[in-house]
């Protein structure tokens, strides 16, 4: 597997797809520019998910997540890119996806986006 910055998270296959539990990542490095001032933004990002068929590799959301370090993107789009992109390639029945924005101007900024699959 690659150890540069890349768009794509690979799929695992669920060791149990018979059963609804839960998973929660958090990665307290994420990056990304303002693309107002071309400042540095820093957030944790929080996945909090029921899998499907799949499950996702860490590494590979690692590398993902680093994908977004020298790109602008406003808290509210990042936050919304990064749960299409799981939904598109992990497919889980349920995904809440927080950024936790550290302070910029005495403003924290918390965005949540959520997904649920069709029954």
């Amino acid at each position: 597997m690659s150890t540069q910055p890349t768009k794509s998270l690979h799929p695992m296959p669920n060791p149990h797809p018979d059963r609804n539990y839960t998973v929660e990542i958090e990665s307290p490095e994420f990056t990304a520019l303002c693309p107002a001032t071309g400042q540095p933004d820093f957030a944790t990002i929080k996945f909090e998910y029921t899998p499907g068929a799949f499950i996702c590799e860490l590494k590979s959301l690692k590398l993902y997540l680093w994908s977004f370090r020298d790109e602008g993107h406003f808290h509210e789009d990042v936050t919304n890119i990064i749960l299409k992109d799981f939904v598109k390639e992990i497919q889980p029945k349920w995904l809440k996806v927080t950024g936790v924005f550290n302070v910029r101007g005495g403003i924290y900024t918390k965005v949540t986006s959520e997904y649920k699959a069709e029954e």
